[in-house]
């Protein structure tokens, strides 16, 4: 079985980590995308150096500190539009399964939301505090809760619409979709080999 190199750290619902991640201004939902991230982690000086031994290896040859660089990036970049929508990544995403989904049970969007439902259920609470959603019983099974967004929680969906990085990300859009596709093939190979252990 091969071993990975896994970094986990929850930056959106923990607040965003103070590493520099990159140099520009965020988007807002007002002014639609405008951050130009700049990969600085590398100094072109020692792109002609030999590549080091399996053992030697950088921070900057691990893929994991990449993809996890990358989410800080990310976080840094959606925070100015989350915030003039009042919520946290996890509240947005939560609105935008539902969205996609209504009427699901906590269990099934906390498997979309890759969430435990102890970590799920506040997050819903709170939405449904602000009249996004709603939680009921359900009828058929009073052991499940069921999860539907309310008007307001779909025109918030809708006023969040144009949150969009594909421009500030520097790729064109079907380089974009190539590696959002490559990423998720990673995250599901890396969760099947270690359900297989």
């Amino acid at each position: 079985m091969p071993t990975f190199d896994l970094i986990g750290h929850d930056i959106y619902a923990r607040g965003v980590s103070h590493v520099r991640v990159g140099k520009g201004t965020p988007m807002s939902l007002q002014n639609g995308p405008r951050a130009e991230f700049r990969d600085d982690s590398r100094d072109d000086s020692t792109t002609n150096q030999p590549k080091p031994a399996e053992g030697d290896r950088r921070l900057d040859d691990f893929l994991c500190f990449a993809i996890y660089s990358a989410n800080l990036a990310y976080g840094r970049a959606y925070k100015p539009g989350l915030d003039e929508l009042g919520l946290t990544y996890p509240q947005w995403i939560a609105i935008v399964a539902l969205w996609e989904q209504d009427d699901q049970t906590v269990s099934e969007l906390g498997d979309k939301m890759f969430l435990e439902s102890n970590t799920l259920t506040p997050i819903l609470k709170k939405l449904e505090a602000a009249g996004y959603l709603r939680r009921q019983r359900d009828p058929a099974d009073e052991r499940q809760v069921r999860v539907s967004l309310t008007d307001a929680g779909r025109r918030l969906r809708e006023k969040g619409m144009h949150m969009n990085l594909v421009k500030s990300s520097g790729l064109q859009p079907d380089e974009f979709a190539r590696l959002q596709k490559s990423v998720v093939k990673l995250r599901d190979n890396l969760i099947k080999a270690m359900e297989e252990e």
